[in-house]
């Protein structure tokens, strides 16, 4: 049996770390064709997403994919981002997280067992273009493999 990825586990993790401490959970990801995000906020080949309680619906941090629903102008979009494709996981207040290499992502599947659902419901407008730490306090990020 293969040895499954450390990724998915380390992104729930500062996820809950990110909650507990009111901080605003944001993921930055590399878009590709497999991602599933609103093309109109992609800079760079890459989104920044907020991913905390207050910015999503039906959020599922799964071992293959983070899949959940959020606002943006106005409009509820469904979003689907491959783990594969995240490159760091940060607090928006703070910017404590860390970074992970970007692998090719496998084409869309549905969300397995195994992913872990958290279920709060709002219909907060995420705020991909949010305040940034202040230089002095820029997100120290590490690579995982």
């Amino acid at each position: 049996m293969a040895e499954t990825s450390t990724k998915p586990y380390m992104i729930r993790a500062l996820h809950e770390w990110c909650t507990d401490n009111g901080y605003t959970p944001q993921i930055v990801v590399q878009v590709d064709a497999n991602t599933l995000v609103p093309r109109a906020h992609v800079r760079d080949g890459q989104i920044t997403l907020n991913i905390g309680a207050l910015a999503t619906n039906r959020l599922v941090i799964g071992n293959e994919a983070i899949e959940f629903q959020a606002r943006f102008s106005g409009i509820t979009e469904d979003l689907y981002v491959p783990i594969s494709a995240v490159s760091a996981i940060y607090a928006r207040e703070t910017g404590a997280g860390m970074g992970f290499e970007v692998e090719a992502s496998e084409p869309a599947e549905k969300p397995t067992e195994s992913a872990t659902t958290i279920t709060p419901v709002s219909h907060a407008t995420p705020d991909s273009e949010g305040p940034k730490p202040p230089d002095n306090k820029r997100p120290k990020l590490s690579i995982v493999k």
